[in-house]
Formats: structure tokens, C-alpha cells, sequence
């Protein structure tokens, strides 16, 4: 498969040299194995004496590296005194107590040190451990619909839109190709066995595997709706399985630190608060949701609109929060340092009653921000209504900067 390089692989080049280690972190397969592959590709070439020592967890050559002191073994053979060194190591966590040789590493200063990760525990209890302040951790997504559009060589069309609301951002569906059907449910349905496998349940020893295929169902045909644990609790006792609502919390852990989905908690905006309950849950990628549930635009085109905006804020570095307005719910609140804008989905706005609950929450918001509804209306990019832009979707992703 060919090379493309994204957004990721400058921003790493731009901490090499800092003496500190850069940890790649993501869901599996969202594409951290080819930043790193393009990252070697840009060091050679700019610095083409660098001696790059490169190992993947995934590769039968690397079974032998099993834990901190076989990889301090193999990087003893390596690594050059004297020399520029770079040390590039994909799906850190299958070797125990890395962090242990990481921290030796960085405090011997020998070499730049750029790491994979598939599991978000390893940041908040292996690394943070030992290397706490000595790290910075930089989120890899699935491609965003402008990359989808680059990686299958396709134009911007309500068609290729679609295709992305379906079959998601995973890069190796271009070698493939979004032709095959089958072939990508095949696919998309081994990632999600191997994630639920490697990092979920052998890493944290889960034995009702029934359960744990039934929640990401369940949150998979829930997607952007409020839930609390008590109500799956409830849901789940209806289909003849007694869960506690703390087991369940557990269980939703696991799946965010696995980046499977994402949690986004709610936000009064008047009080400028936070809530602790009834968040929304978005997917990492929208193919592997909708291969959870079966794909059927016509039902969920309002799920899938909502997660891919979501997606594109994230993308964009932006925090996002649902907002909170007495009653009124607004989709989105995205917050970047001092700046904020407010986003609404909508399919269409074809009735009044519509136009008045996107665009009337938004006009109760008292202040300046800027303000989106995103829609699939096909005149949504000529419509402004008291400040409100309106944007049709595949304008809102292809978007570079929201803030106006």
C-alpha cells in the first residue's frame, strides 16, 4: 500500500531532538503503524546518517521481545555511541515494562524515542508512573473525510459522503477498496475481534464476554443519545442479564480505553459546569459501528452525521462537550483555549418546527461565539439566520478553520 503522509508525521518531527518521548496513541488500525512508517521515511531523508532502530509487536521477527529487559537486550546490540539515534517502536504495550526501559532511555538521553499505543491505560498507569512529565501523547484518528477523499482517490460528492458515513476512516480500506463490500465487513469485523481480544479482554481479565459484545452493540445503536449506566442496567435486565450499573461503568472503560468510542460528557452553558451523568458516546470509526449493527443509512443518517462532526471537531483539536441549556439540549460545544462555537445537526430542516428547535437553541445562547446547524439540505450553504450559519455537511468536514 502506498505511503501517504498525514497531518501526524510533521508534528512528531517537530519534538525529536527535545529529549523527550513521543507515544502514538489510537484505536487499532486508525493508521499509527504508517505514521511511524512515514515518519522513518522523512528522517532518512533529512537526516539520512540517523540510525533508526525500528521494532512492531505485530512482526513474528519481534515475538522475542517480550518484556523491558529482552528490549533492553535488543536496543544494547543497535544503538551507535556517537551517533544520531531514533528508536521507533509499534504496539509498545505487548512488551511488559516498557516503560521501564523508555524511562532509561529518555534519562540516558541516547536516543529520540517515538512509541505506538492501542490502549489508553497504559498512558493513565504504566507511563505516567515512570515517565510522568517526560512524554507527550499524540492522538491518531481514522481518516478525516478530506484524507478519505485523497486515500480513494475520489472527488467531493454527496456519493463519496455517504461512502464515508459507511464504511468509515480506516486507511487500509484503500487497499482494498471500497468496491468490496464483503471483503470490508470481513475486515472491519476481524479489527473489532482483535481489539476486544488483545485489548480488552486478555488485558483485563474479562470473563462475561457475552456481556461485553452485547454493550458495544448496545452503544453502537445508541450512538449519540444520552446514557447513564442505571438505564442499560435496566435494559439489560429486560434481556435476561442482571448487571450492575458499576460493572457497567467498568465495561464502558474498557471500550474507551481502547479507543473504541469516545465519551462526551454534558455542559450547562450558562453555569459553566460539567455533569457526571447521562454522557453520549461517539465511535472512533463509523464503519466498525455500523458493522456492529448492520449498516442502514435511511435509519441512522442523523447518528452518523452527528458522529462525524464530532470526528471533524476532534480532528481539529477542538474539546467537545454536549451543551446544556435549561431544557434545551445543544449537539455540540467546542472549546479551543479562549474560543468556542456551537454546532447542531439536523438531516433537513424542511419544517418550521425544525428550523425553530435547531436554530432557536442556538439564538437563546447568550454570546458572540460563532454558531453552526449542519444539515444535509442542499441550500444549507446560503443560509444565515440571525448569525447562525447553516452548512451543509460535507462543507462542515471538509472545513479548515470553523472559527470566525
Amino acid at each position: 500500500m502506498e505511503l501517504i503522509d498525514r497531518i501526524y508525521t510533521d508534528k512528531v518531527l517537530s519534538y525529536l531532538g527535545k529529549g523527550i518521548i513521543i507515544v502514538l496513541t489510537g484505536q487499532r488500525r486508525v493508521g499509527k503503524s504508517c505514521v511511524l512508517k512515514c515518519l522513518e521515511r522523512k528522517i532518512k531523508a533529512l537526516h539520512p546518517d540517523t540510525n533508526i532502530i525500528y521494532i512492531n509487536k505485530e512482526y513474528a521477527e519481534f515475538n522475542g521481545i517480550k518484556n523491558d529487559e529482552d528490549l533492553n537486550q535488543y536496543l544494547s546490540g543497535y544503538l551507535k555511541d556517537g551517533e544520531r539515534n531514533c528508536v521507533l517502536i509499534d504496539e509498545v504495550q505487548d512488551i511488559e515494562h516498557f516503560e521501564k526501559s523508555l524511562r532509561s532511555l529518555q534519562a540516558k538521553n541516547e536516543c529520540d524515542i517515538v512509541v505506538t499505543g492501542s490502549n489508553a491505560k497504559m498512558l493513565s498507569s504504566e507511563i505516567s508512573t515512570y515517565i510522568a512529565g517526560r512524554y507527550i501523547e499524540i492522538r491518531i484518528h481514522g481518516l478525516s473525510y478530506p484524507e478519505f477523499i485523497t486515500f480513494h482517490r475520489l472527488a467531493d460528492s454527496d456519493e463519496t459522503l455517504y461512502k464515508y458515513l459507511s464504511y468509515g476512516g480506516l486507511p487500509h480500506l484503500a487497499a482494498i477498496g471500497i468496491e468490496n463490500e464483503d471483503i470490508i465487513k470481513d475486515y472491519l469485523r476481524d479489527i473489532y475481534n482483535t481489539v476486544a481480544m488483545k485489548d480488552i479482554i486478555n488485558r483485563e481479565n474479562i470473563r462475561n464476554v457475552r456481556f461485553l459484545n452485547d454493550l458495544i452493540v448496545f452503544l453502537a445503536d445508541n450512538t449519540g443519545k444520552n446514557i447513564s449506566a442505571t438505564n442499560v442496567s435496566h435494559y439489560m435486565k429486560g434481556q435476561g442479564q442482571n448487571i450492575s450499573p458499576a460493572v457497567i461503568i467498568n465495561y464502558i472503560s474498557y471500550f474507551i480505553n481502547a479507543y473504541v468510542i469516545n465519551k462526551v460528557p454534558r455542559y450547562d452553558i450558562h453555569g459553566k459546569k460539567i455533569f457526571e451523568s447521562n454522557e453520549k458516546y461517539y465511535f472512533e470509526d463509523l464503519g466498525l459501528r455500523n458493522n456492529l449493527v448492520g449498516l442502514n443509512l435511511r435509519r441512522d443518517i442523523e447518528k452518523l452525521m452527528e458522529n462525524a462532526v464530532y470526528q471533524h471537531l476532534q480532528n481539529k483539536g477542538y474539546i467537545v462537550r454536549v451543551g446544556q441549556l435549561q431544557k434545551a439540549e445543544i449537539d455540540f460545544v467546542a472549546s479551543k483555549g479562549d474560543e468556542r462555537l456551537y454546532v447542531q445537526v439536523s438531516y433537513l430542516i424542511s419544517t418550521p418546527e425544525t428550523q425553530k428547535r435547531e436554530f432557536g437553541n442556538l439564538i437563546n445562547i447568550n454570546d458572540n461565539f460563532p454558531k453552526y446547524v449542519v444539515t444535509m439540505d442542499p441550500l444549507a450553504d446560503y443560509g444565515d439566520d440571525n448569525g447562525i450559519k447553516s452548512m451543509h455537511l460535507r462543507t462542515f468536514l471538509l472545513s479548515k478553520e470553523l472559527l470566525r
